[in-house]
């Protein structure tokens, strides 16, 4: 093959990362909808998401491992099967289960994307300026992939469907399989970490039960023995992880990356950036629908304040970043999220759009200037030759905070929307007492009418203003914890980064 110019590469691994953001965020919008057309419940919808999430972020350090060894254009074309075909199972899904199923297969799919995506990225732009411009760009596209998602999946569900926000992922991963045969050049480490299936296996295990144990609760009660289980199995699954890799010659994870501070602090960046900020794309479309009952296209389209910020802040930040240091970008930006957390908590309380709207564009401007200089800072650690390893850090330190900040939050949600609908129901009677947690759990994922329809008729008049109204107090709570979390994170963050950028000899002795 002839010499490729970069820029299509860059151009082809950016599109395939917007392919799984767009993806991953186009799906908020239509939960409501999906559980109304499943008959599902809010941890039946919760899955949806966490399963793809789950195998996501537990598959995101054997990928990148994979994506060094055998070669990155290779695994780009493998995900990209994988993903397109799990898409089509998606669509056709008849009940929630096999959705969750397959859409634990299209994560497998998106790690050997993301992975192989990002580190054909870092391999192809190895000058200090050109990489810069290369993830600013990188940035961009996603900011406009996470734009496009909550309006573009309103318009698909309102108007052909839900079903179509899968079947759509065909023409368009077709289109990209043949861009990524032409526009990507192989490359790959021959000295890369050998595949490492008991890490790999402790570390998913790990996930599995954390997450199991979050979204199950809501189910079989937090004082239910298995919950203690799973909690604390997830615990030492990731203390075994973490020995298994200290025993290992070639690690997946360098853990003498975790020698240096300002590699903890940039990736406890990324963790809070995708923890209080990129997963409130998710969970925001939830108050949109069921809070102030808005449709589909309508919470689509309510979402653009955040995502119009988000857009147009990382060209802010790359100029602010000629005159501060990226501790101060990090922290500045965690710090916008947290205040617009807390201001969004303060909007849903008082009621109605504009004021949310007004505090969701401020998270937006926070998650902005942080979405493309967390991966950098990350990738500004690690050597050239380790870009696979060290992108594939980077992106599960996302999507795992992503997936235990929706199993977090939604029991959080869940359990206080359940204890305010109980202490409300309580003052009328004790009559329907009973029915307090079935009721909770469909208010939360959006089906209002199955919620009514385990009351009496004659009941459902009283019932439906105290269940929108616990609802929306059970948000406010996630909005104030996730607003917290956000400005601990800056406070930590900041101080962490403030250190130095480690020699590059030290990395490659530790390889050695």
């Amino acid at each position: 093959m002839s010499r490729v110019s970069p820029r299509l590469t860059l151009l082809t691994a950016s599109g395939v990362c917007s392919l799984i953001v767009l993806d991953t965020n186009i799906v908020a919008v239509t939960l409501p909808t999906i559980a109304r057309d499943l008959g599902a419940n809010f941890a039946d919808i919760e899955w949806v998401v966490s399963a793809y999430m789950l195998a996501f972020a537990a598959l995101l350090l054997p990928a990148g491992s994979i994506a060094d060894r055998f070669g990155r254009q290779k695994t780009m074309l493998c995900g990209l099967g994988i993903f397109i075909l799990a898409s089509i199972g998606c669509g056709a899904a008849p009940t929630a289960l096999f959705l969750d199923i397959a859409r634990a297969i299209k994560g497998v799919g998106a790690a050997l994307l993301l992975t192989s995506a990002l580190a054909a990225i870092g391999h192809t732009f190895h000058d200090e300026v050109e990489r810069a411009k290369a993830w600013a760009f990188w940035g961009a596209c996603m900011g406009v992939a996470m734009t496009a998602a909550p309006t573009v999946g309103g318009l698909i569900t309102e108007y052909v469907g839900w079903r179509w926000i899968f079947y759509l992922n065909l023409p368009v991963g077709l289109f990209l399989m043949y861009r990524v045969w032409r526009a990507v050049p192989e490359s790959r480490n021959t000295q890369s970490a050998r595949l490492d299936p008991w890490g790999s296996l402790a570390f998913s295990a790990s996930l599995l039960c954390l997450i199991w144990g979050l979204i199950e609760a809501n189910r079989i009660g937090w004082s239910n023995p298995l919950t203690y289980a799973r909690l604390i199995g997830g615990a030492l699954l990731l203390g075994l992880f973490v020995l298994i890799e200290r025993m290992q010659q070639r690690p997946m994870v360098d853990l003498q990356l975790f020698k240096h501070p300002r590699f903890i602090g940039a990736l406890l960046g990324m963790f809070a950036y995708a923890g209080c900020a990129q997963v409130m794309m998710t969970l925001l479309p939830f108050y949109l629908q069921n809070g102030l009952g808005f449709s589909a296209i309508a919470s689509g389209l309510g979402m653009l304040p955040f995502a119009v910020t988000m857009l147009i802040c990382p060209r802010i930040g790359a100029r602010l970043a000629n005159r501060f240091a990226p501790a101060t970008l990090m922290a500045a930006g965690l710090t916008l999220v947290g205040s617009g957390n807390l201001l969004s908590a303060w909007a849903v309380s008082s009621g109605g759009y504009l004021p949310f709207a007004l505090a969701i564009a401020v998270t937006g401007a926070g998650a902005g200037l942080l979405n493309g200089d967390t991966q950098k800072n990350i990738m500004a650690c690690v050597p050239r030759e380790r870009t696979g390893m060290a992108s594939g850090m980077s992106t599960t330190m996302r999507f795992s905070a992503i997936v235990l900040a929706i199993g977090v939050f939604g029991a959080l949600l869940s359990s206080h929307t359940e204890l305010l609908l109980r202490t409300s129901l309580s003052t009328q009677g004790t009559q329907w007492l009973g029915q307090t947690q079935g009721i909770a759990s469909r208010v939360v994922a959006g089906d209002m009418t199955a919620a009514m329809n385990l009351l009496p008729e004659t009941a459902r008049p009283l019932v439906e203003p105290l269940a929108r109204q616990a609802f929306v107090g059970g948000f406010s709570l996630l909005l104030i914890v996730a607003g917290l979390l956000a400005l601990l994170g800056a406070l930590v963050v900041g101080t962490l980064m403030r250190n130095p950028i480690p020699a590059q000899k030290s990395f490659s002795l530790s390889l050695e």
